[in-house]
């Protein structure tokens, strides 16, 4: 294990893990922020790049088993529903992937850090994004900031849970919509690092063993979404990721 992952201890090991499973569970609950936990929790022990390089195959796999909830077709139907916005995010995060070689750690963990913190804050406070109809230049405009942070972070889900919400998507449409631009948008994110050099032989191990963890969580917040209260879970998940945003800025500036 220790060759295998040199930058794995083994107390390490098991609270990534543990974190790994954490994300899966909250995004079987509320149907995203998986990337947001998983990263955000990462870059606690790892370096940030090593932190995106496993987040990446975790959350192709789950998107993809969160899109096909309701068949191949509802997924067909709604990729082409949101081709403007899946278009202009897939460009963006291609770019935007090619710079997290040549961005210091810092900046990485600050552009994380701020992103949550910022979604957070928005969440908690009730602010809601409205579009009293939508267009093809806010889709196009909001899907390339999504996929820019995409890109660099591997988060791309506050725009597109706010975009979403703006336009007045039903719940059950809106989870499985983010699904598919989620599973689209963690394609290209897998292929465009494996072209800027974050997916390569010493991380990739790493991304495929979250696999199991990620969609265990996944699987258990599924079965008891039911049971939870939605609502108060969430704003426990938005406090929990605003003080772990806050840490990434602190780090970021010590």
């Amino acid at each position: 294990m220790d060759t295998l992952f040199p930058f794995l201890g083994p107390l390490t090991l098991i609270i990534v893990l543990g974190i790994a499973f954490l994300a899966g569970f909250v995004k079987g609950v509320v149907g995203f922020a998986l990337p947001l936990v998983l990263i955000s929790g990462l870059t606690l022990f790892l370096p940030a790049e090593i932190a995106l390089a496993g987040v990446i195959v975790p959350l192709l796999v789950t998107n993809a088993i969160q899109s096909l909830r309701k068949g191949p077709g509802a997924a067909w139907n709604s990729a082409k529903n949101f081709r403007t916005f899946l278009i202009s995010g897939g460009i963006a995060m291609v770019l935007a992937a090619q710079l997290v070689r040549v961005v210091a750690d810092t900046a990485l963990l600050a552009i994380i850090g701020v992103t949550a913190v910022i979604y957070a804050l928005l969440q908690l406070a009730g602010v809601r994004l409205t579009l009293k109809r939508r267009s093809n230049g806010a889709e196009a405009t909001i899907g390339t900031m999504a996929g820019f942070f995409g890109g660099l972070s591997g988060v791309w889900g506050p725009p597109t849970v706010m975009y979403l919400t703006a336009i007045g998507t039903p719940k059950e449409d809106s989870l499985r919509i983010q699904g598919v631009i989620y599973g689209a948008g963690s394609v290209v994110l897998c292929i465009a690092h494996a072209a800027s050099g974050v997916v390569r032989a010493e991380t990739l191990p790493f991304s495929i063993l979250l696999i199991l963890p990620a969609v265990a969580g996944m699987w258990v917040g599924g079965r008891v979404v039911d049971r939870i209260d939605q609502e108060r879970f969430k704003a426990a998940t938005l406090i929990v990721l605003l003080i772990a945003g806050a840490n990434l800025i602190r780090r970021a500036v010590s």
